[in-house]
């Protein structure tokens, strides 16, 4: 199975649609956020996806949390607290945004954790888990985008630059 991994988009309009016409084309049967969608009108935008779509709430989602609660309804789209942990093809997927509320006992008992916050790439395997950032979703750093692809049965982590 394959799980499309995106964050940190910040309203970047132009990138979401990249975003979803990368996923769509790839199809991954699920597309996870890790935070900081930031206001109602980008996730709203998400709804392009061919795909369910799962996120987390980053420290920038606060102040507008009601609003992507409202907007998440109309498509299919469900959004939680960090850190939220999604079952999935007999896998354990740990998703937050904030990479500092990792600990041991996710690393054990997961086979997945995806974050963001840091803008920065990451791929590494802690003791059972791979630890997956994309990277660069928001468009801050000019062609460094990437969205992210996880196989759950390979434990192989992905990405495609935009």
């Amino acid at each position: 199975m394959l799980v499309g991994i995106t964050g940190d988009t910040h309203n970047n309009l132009k990138n979401i649609s990249k975003i979803c016409k990368l996923f769509n084309e790839v199809k991954p049967q699920l597309v996870i956020h890790t935070g900081d969608i930031t206001l109602p009108k980008s996730l709203e935008a998400f709804s392009e996806l061919n795909m369910p779509f799962v996120g987390v709430f980053g420290n920038n989602d606060q102040e507008e949390k009601e609003g992507l609660i409202a907007a998440s309804k109309n498509f299919n789209c469900s959004l939680f607290e960090e850190p939220y942990l999604l079952n999935i093809k007999e896998k354990k997927i740990y998703i937050l945004h904030h990479p500092d509320l990792i600990n041991k006992n996710m690393s054990i008992k997961g086979d997945f954790i995806v974050h963001g916050h840091t803008h920065r790439y990451r791929s590494e395997i802690i003791n059972n888990s791979l630890i997956f950032n994309p990277g660069e979703c928001a468009g801050f750093l000019e062609g460094k985008n990437k969205i992210g692809l996880l196989d759950l049965e390979k434990k192989i982590a992905n990405t495609i630059s935009f």
